[in-house]
């Protein structure tokens, strides 16, 4: 029975989670969740109090899928970590509809900021700006939400303009440059998945990572 439950309350997270992530945030309704998951209103409401609860938990399973390839990308050589983690998460983001829907989630349950999203881009900054290599804790992701208004590429990009860049660029140049890219190749992907492509991303880190391997020398 209780195996039952769990296939349950795991088919409602997988709604929710396709329904965002083939669509928007606003179609994740209780009609469509419940159709989707093919339950009733009523086992949607044994396992969750609200939708937005729902919601909290696929921004909670997503937030622990990610939080695994942070601590994998940079649990080494800090030159290298921010095109590890960027290639991972657009393959992941390519390829599991949990991610790409908990991206757009915050952990209240909400599409209002701080979203996993501005946590990441908060993560690669923080990591970047250390610029020493070590694993990233899930709490980081949970705590990490400061750069949310940096987010938007407009922004960043009247922050600091990448032509600013020199050889050796400082950590805070590059961090910035390294949410530029993340952020960038995230957008593109919602409406051409090629961007989240290993090979069209990996391609793009192999023009950067001269300066991030400089700055890493010195």
């Amino acid at each position: 029975m209780q195996k039952r439950s769990d296939q349950t309350r795991q088919a409602l997270v997988r709604a929710a989670a396709e329904l965002i992530a083939n669509g928007r945030f606003a179609d994740a309704g209780l009609v469509n969740i419940c159709r989707r998951a093919g339950v009733s209103r009523g086992a949607l409401y044994h396992h969750f109090s609200s939708t937005a609860e729902l919601m909290a938990e696929v921004y909670a399973q997503a937030q622990a899928r990610t939080a695994v390839l942070a601590e994998q990308a940079f649990a080494g050589a800090g030159a290298e970590a921010p095109a590890r983690f960027s290639i991972a998460l657009g393959a992941a983001m390519r390829e599991e509809y949990l991610v790409r829907a908990g991206m757009q989630v915050g952990p209240d349950g909400t599409d209002g900021p701080p979203r996993l999203r501005d946590e990441l881009l908060a993560l690669v900054h923080d990591r970047v700006t250390q610029g020493a290599p070590g694993a990233a804790e899930p709490a980081d992701l949970a705590g990490l939400s400061d750069l949310g208004e940096l987010s938007d590429l407009g922004e960043i990009g009247a922050h600091r303009e990448i032509g600013e860049l020199a050889e050796p660029a400082d950590l805070a140049d590059l961090a910035d440059l390294a949410v530029v890219v993340t952020a960038g190749l995230e957008s593109l992907g919602y409406t051409d998945s090629t961007w989240w492509d290993p090979k069209t991303t990996g391609r793009i880190w192999d023009t950067l990572r001269p300066l991030f391997a400089a700055a890493d020398q010195n």
